[in-house]
């Protein structure tokens, strides 16, 4: 199952940008996820792991599995039979720029879990870019 929410924000990408992949500070500006740890330093990079603690959901560990700096960022998280992928992907446009969240999940329990959360994971995802967009504005 597929899920996206996009929103445009008047402010610049790469204010966007930088709001959007500074994972560890998520918990101070939705209140889709309640904490973050990243389980490597540094900057966000292909191979970067992080574990995150969302309301109704299980603990996941997401890794970075694509990156391409100012503009997307994908990571997977994986449980038995279930595959995750989020994408946070930034778009500078001449209406402002275009912020969108994506879930994808896969596998054998993907559309089991995809049906059971589809309100819960478009409620957040929408909630996240909304929240994207005020920080991102302010």
């Amino acid at each position: 199952m597929r899920f996206d929410h996009s929103t445009t924000v008047n402010a610049p990408a790469e204010r966007v940008w930088a709001v959007f992949s500074d994972v560890t500070h998520w918990p101070d500006w939705t209140p889709t996820v309640e904490s973050v740890e990243r389980l490597d330093e540094g900057a966000l990079r292909v191979g970067a792991r992080t574990r995150i603690r969302q309301p109704k959901l299980p603990v996941a560990v997401w890794e970075v599995t694509e990156l391409k700096d100012g503009e997307y960022f994908e990571w997977v998280s994986r449980a038995p039979g279930i595959r995750t992928t989020g994408g946070h992907r930034v778009i500078s446009t001449p209406e402002g720029t275009v912020a969108t969240a994506t879930i994808i999940q896969e596998g054998p329990l993907g559309w089991l879990f995809g049906r059971l959360y589809a309100k819960l994971t478009k409620s957040y995802i929408q909630l996240e870019t909304e929240n994207l967009k005020r920080v991102s504005e302010a």
